[in-house]
């Protein structure tokens, strides 16, 4: 059931001054598999450190210490989106004089310009534009694999996928399969949000539904596809919600096991149509980063995401079952146009430190989590 790799600790006994923590310790000591009250319960209870605790656990007798990051270079290659989601700031309606649509020569410079780090990754996603066709998105890939051929490119999401697909009049299978051809390698988790269809109705109710997002994760991991999956957390959901959004996540990577990280995504509402909404405290941001933990057993990864967690908290959440920090990034715009006031990149020496002073051990990685050995101008990837 659980993806670990087993690592000596000497034992520490649980301690929790909630009563209903004691039986889900029980069963996180013991290996076993928590429900959906568990889930609530987690939650509910004001004891966030005995839960933290408990996510330490699960994170060290799968991770040790160790740490990943990775080094990569975001491309959003166009903001010009048809859908009118209340929790975005990032996408821009055609015509608008504020929205951008990068020509290919552009996005292949754009891309070659945060290369000086040796990048091992290019994450690309970008708006629902009406006008480009599929054959341009394929173009962009095929363009970046000729000009950086040890470069992994992960890119488009599955509401990317469904919707160039339907352009395109081909099924969502014919459009992965095109995707791979041009040399797609992995899929980012974006666009998962948060699976209710209450939610989603008021949210974003222009993307496809829930049950069409895990469809097409299915699809893709069965294609031979590696993707992430994410949530988005902190605005109108209920604790209820982001449980059921974990165990459909859990349930597919039962079925597929193509998941290979997850990340939890809070919620930034300034310049989107939910800026009367709160941002997440701290609090809230460590104790979903130890849910996701202790609920998806079934993912090697928990990833701290440090754009929109902020660097401090993600140190935090490195002690509350997170083993990832992410990587580089290089100019991610689409939570700094919602408000993100975090850098826009990150050198691989300040990674280091942020993860080394949390006590962990860094370890560079690639997508696929191979370890990456670099000398002074070249890097290796351990297979």
């Amino acid at each position: 059931m659980q993806a670990e790799t087993q690592h000596t600790r000497q034992p520490i006994a649980f301690r929790t001054h909630d009563p209903r923590l004691e039986p889900i310790a029980a069963k996180v000591l013991a290996g076993e598999r928590l429900d959906f009250n568990d889930g609530v319960t987690l939650y509910g209870s004001s004891d966030v450190l005995a839960v933290g605790w408990l996510a330490n656990h699960v994170r060290e007798r799968m991770h040790g210490d160790v740490t990943y990051f990775n080094v990569n270079r975001h491309i959003n290659p166009t903001n010009v989106c048809v859908a009118n989601c209340r929790l975005c700031a990032f996408g821009i309606k055609k015509g608008d004089p504020d929205g951008y649509t990068m020509a290919l020569e552009e996005a292949w410079e754009t891309a070659a310009s945060g290369y000086s780090e040796a990048v091992t990754e290019f994450h690309i996603v970008g708006g629902l534009h009406p006008d480009l066709p599929l054959e341009y998105f394929l173009d962009l890939v095929s363009g970046l694999k000729e000009r950086f051929p040890k470069v992994h490119i992960k890119a488009f999401t599955m509401v990317e996928v469904a919707f160039l697909a339907r352009r395109a009049k081909l099924t969502i299978e014919q459009t992965l399969i095109k995707m791979r051809a041009a040399g797609v390698d992995s899929m980012p988790g974006g666009g998962a949000e948060i699976f209710s269809s209450r939610v989603r109705s008021i949210i974003c109710d222009h993307k496809i539904d829930g049950s069409e997002w895990l469809e097409t994760a299915r699809l893709a991991h069965k294609l031979g596809f590696r993707s992430n999956a994410t949530m988005l957390y902190g605005h109108i959901e209920s604790d209820e919600d982001r449980v059921d959004h974990l165990l459909k996540l859990r349930a597919v990577q039962d079925e597929t096991g193509g998941f290979q990280t997850f990340i939890p995504l809070a919620f930034h509402p300034e310049n989107t149509a939910l800026d009367h909404l709160p941002v997440t405290t701290g609090l809230t941001d460590i104790r979903q980063v130890a849910v996701s933990r202790l609920l998806l057993d079934n993912f090697a990864h928990i990833k701290a995401y440090w754009q929109m967690l902020t660097p401090k908290i993600g140190q935090i959440a490195l002690r509350f079952g997170a083993d990832d920090l992410d990587g580089t990034v290089v100019e991610e715009k689409i939570y700094h146009d919602a408000g993100a006031t975090t850098p826009q990149g990150m050198t691989r020496k300040e990674l280091c430190r942020l993860i080394t002073e949390a006590g962990r051990v860094p370890v560079e990685r690639d997508t696929l989590y191979h370890a990456v050995t670099r000398t002074e101008d070249s890097f290796t990837v351990a297979v």
